[in-house]
């Protein structure tokens, strides 16, 4: 599909689910009738996000191993990894101290006017296990097929990178056979990605068709204060990561803007980030990343450089503590930095990891894990900006990284990305010509 059309009907999807959410949510005899309502169309959300976790393993491993098994600078690895990281904890530490500024400056939680729930009151988060401790061991994975089959992205990172330079070896020794097999598993697997991205508008407005149905635009108003301060966040957030990309990319930064449109919409409509990596992959391809770059730098920032949820998270455990109007100092502010920076590398492969988080970091300051129960009803509206925001932020990193590699696309690379701008509506005229140009 076009990706200009494709943009466009994800746009009318999320407007005509708004609408239906709320014929649903005023049509619905009670909550458990909307909420009833909302799970048909959740069930085709979820089928949506099921077709994109099915093809997310496979296309993480063709092309970061293809783009390792093509490194002839074995150094090149460990030097955009540094990169990568000296990044990640900057945009980590800047999207903190912005969340507490920002809450310290509107102070939402002392506004709400809210019945506080009882202190005794259990979220039922799973907190137990979330340590660093346990996040670094599981970092390493038992079995690639176990983690291929839960979409662990890091540790199909860890063994990938494996894989790769095993494979580079290999190539060097002469032996191509499973180095070109890799190559057209990743062609392949761009073009199953289309075909499943043609559902994507299907998917956009049944999430925000049960959104809506279960919450109904009511929460938008009550809460709307307190959502409005957190975009205004993620908003300056936004300009101050534009900002250190445009010291990076210069004016082109405008068009990688332009073309990360369509993935940031879709993490945005869908909150999940999953939702949105193939796209990212086309998007940064069309700018003239390589795809061995952003193999490698995309699957490492969804574990270790979400800057959406990490504002949200500071946003989130200071609001709580001025609702129960439990004042906190500038040293324990500072702490509770520290403290979230470490906590949070833990976040992948965590259902619902920011709340986690957070309701893991509460006990620490003394502050009770119930308050989060005042907007875990809206987290879906939160979840929806923090996700997009995350997906900027990734990509902007891997394009600063591929500046500063010096490392372009190459010409066949931008080429089959950007194939869908002007290829017919059938599939089998591109495949066709990239067979051919394999003949040839």
């Amino acid at each position: 599909m076009n990706t200009k059309k494709l943009t466009r009907y994800i746009g009318i999807a999320m407007v005509l689910g708004i609408v239906v959410g709320y014929i649903c949510n005023r049509t619905a005899q009670d909550a458990a009738h909307a909420k009833q309502l909302a799970g048909y169309f959740s069930m085709v959300t979820d089928i949506f996000l099921r077709m994109i976790k099915m093809i997310i393993a496979p296309l993480v491993f063709a092309t970061l191993v293809s783009g390792l098994a093509s490194m002839t600078d074995s150094s090149a690895v460990g030097r955009i990894g540094l990169r990568a990281m000296i990044w990640f904890v900057l945009a980590s530490v800047t999207s903190l101290l912005l969340g507490l500024l920002l809450v310290n400056i509107f102070s939402p939680g002392t506004h709400m006017n809210l019945t506080l729930p009882d202190a005794a009151a259990h979220t039922a988060l799973k907190t137990g296990d979330f340590t660093l401790k346990a996040f670094i061991t599981h970092v390493f994975p038992r079995s690639i097929i176990e983690a291929m089959a839960t979409n662990e992205i890091l540790q199909i990172l860890v063994f990938s990178l494996f894989f790769g330079a095993g494979l580079a070896y290999v190539r060097g020794q002469g032996h191509t056979t499973i180095v070109n097999a890799i190559d057209e598993l990743a062609k392949v697997m761009f073009r199953v990605t289309d075909y499943v991205m043609r559902f994507a508008p299907i998917g956009v407005f049944a999430a925000m068709a049960a959104a809506i149905t279960t919450e109904g635009l009511g929460v938008l108003v009550g809460y709307g204060l307190l959502i409005g301060e957190f975009y205004l966040g993620l908003a300056l957030l936004w300009a101050v990561l534009f900002g250190v990309g445009y010291l990076f990319l210069g004016r082109s930064i405008v068009r990688l803007g332009g073309l990360i449109k369509e993935p940031t919409l879709l993490a945005f409509s869908t909150a999940s980030s999953e939702s949105a990596y193939p796209k990212t992959i086309e998007a940064l391809s069309r700018f003239g990343v390589s795809k061995r770059i952003s193999g490698f730098v995309l699957p490492l920032g969804y574990s270790f450089n979400l800057d959406g949820s990490m504002m949200y998270q500071s946003f989130a455990v200071l609001f709580i503590a001025q609702a129960y109007e439990i004042p906190m100092s500038l040293s324990q502010q500072l702490m509770l930095l520290l403290v979230l920076m470490i906590t949070s590398k833990g976040m992948a492969g965590v259902a619902r990891a920011s709340l986690v988080v957070v309701a893991a970091t509460l006990p620490m300051f003394n502050l009770p894990e119930a308050g989060l129960l005042l907007i875990m009803g809206i987290d879906q509206f939160f979840d929806m900006g923090r996700t997009a925001t995350n997906v900027v932020g990734n990509s902007l990193a891997t394009a600063v990284i591929a500046k500063l590699e010096g490392d372009r696309a190459s010409p066949e690379e931008i080429a089959e990305a950007s194939a869908e701008e002007t290829e017919p509506q059938s599939a089998v005229a591109p495949v066709a010509s990239a067979a051919g140009r394999q003949r040839a």
